[in-house]
């Protein structure tokens, strides 16, 4: 059978990501791109064309085909249809819970169905690399990659607290997410001045530690975490304050030494977003890092031997690509070895070094 993949909206995650599996379809084993887009929008005419251009179809619901057809868009499919044909269907709209009670559960075509970090119970939360080995084919359908600061949240503790068989060293992390106002290609949402964030959680503060408490789950694992957010007056990159109390003593040296080791982490010693920013605007896929996360070596130290202090950065929405890309190809092919080496032709933009 073709293995397709559909994806569902174009804004910050869909549209990367449908240009991801068109410009690496055929590294990827995928034999076709689908997409679907709701509205049909002047303003976004030549986004469309040129996603299109690279190989991926539009498929449109039928009361708005004449719509796209209009701009001058070839509508290749209904959006139905589209969904029926599909091997795997990434829902990138903050109404993936919604899509799944109404559309999804009852369909007979995908494999299975992927939906991003504001859809929390949509399927088990997931981070390449965290807990890929908790997937379970055939009952796994429905997964749920997690936000990008929880994939620096996990990518952390999983880094520097893993003892192996002798489980995690950790204690208690405490994070302080600090966010970007919004995303550079959105005119909305930007604020003029550092914005607090509550703590509507009792136990985890923010969803940040609240998701990344879930993902570890999976692990059968209960973590002590807690995390708060503000939100910046930058559209550069997300940044994290971490501390992490571990049960043995640790030194530096070692934990600049573990982050070094995992070939997800990208180190460096630059302290400014907008220096990472602009690596990533010139070395990445199209501005994206696709590493998990960029930790500033020069802020990490250990308090009393039990206690790791840094800062890092979150590389936006690159981190949770890499996790819909692995989550599609396992839902497509479980094999883990086979899900590695498809993924290999994008490794040049999950740097180890900024």
């Amino acid at each position: 059978m073709a293995k397709i993949v559909h994806l569902v909206g174009t804004g910050t995650i869909g549209e990367p990501l449908i240009g991801l599996f068109t410009d690496f379809r055929e590294k990827l084993g995928i034999d076709e791109v689908t997409f679907h887009k709701r509205t049909a929008l002047p303003a976004d005419r030549a986004k469309i064309n040129h996603l299109m251009a690279r190989g991926a179809k539009l498929a449109a619901d039928p009361d708005v085909r004449e719509s796209f057809e209009n701009l001058g868009h070839k509508v290749s499919f209904d959006t139905a249809d589209a969904l029926d044909r599909a091997s795997v269907v990434i829902d990138c709209t903050p109404a993936g819970n919604e899509n799944k009670e109404q559309i999804y559960k009852h369909l007979s075509g995908p494999k299975g169905y992927i939906a991003q970090g504001s859809e929390f119970g949509f399927g088990k939360p997931y981070a390449r690399g965290i807990n890929d080995e908790t997937l379970v084919p055939g009952e796994d359908r429905y997964i749920q990659v997690v936000s990008c600061n929880t994939h620096n949240i996990t990518t952390l503790i999983k880094t520097l607290c893993d003892e192996g068989e002798a489980g995690y060293s950790l204690e208690r992390g405490t994070f302080v997410c600090m966010r970007r106002a919004n995303d550079i290609s959105q005119d909305g949402g930007f604020v003029p001045a550092p914005s607090v964030g509550k703590h509507d959680d009792d136990l985890f503060g923010t969803h940040h530690a609240h998701d990344a408490h879930h993902v570890f789950e999976t692990l059968g694992l209960d973590l002590n975490l807690f995390s708060s957010a503000v939100k910046l007056n930058t559209q550069y990159m997300h940044s994290i304050w971490f501390s992490l109390q571990v049960n043995r003593d640790i030194a530096v040296d070692e934990v600049k030494r573990r982050l070094r080791e995992n070939p997800r982490v990208s180190m460096t010693d630059k302290r400014s977003s907008n220096l990472i920013f602009s690596f990533g605007r010139d070395h990445g896929y199209y501005g994206r890092i696709l590493s998990q996360t960029v930790v500033v070596a020069p802020t990490l130290t250990v308090r009393k031997n039990r206690e790791i202090y840094g800062f890092c950065f979150t590389p936006q929405d690159g981190n949770s690509l890499v996790s819909s890309i692995a989550a599609a190809l396992w839902l497509i092919d479980p094999d883990p070895t086979s899900v590695a080496e498809r993924l290999a032709p994008i490794r040049r933009f999950v740097f180890r070094e900024i």
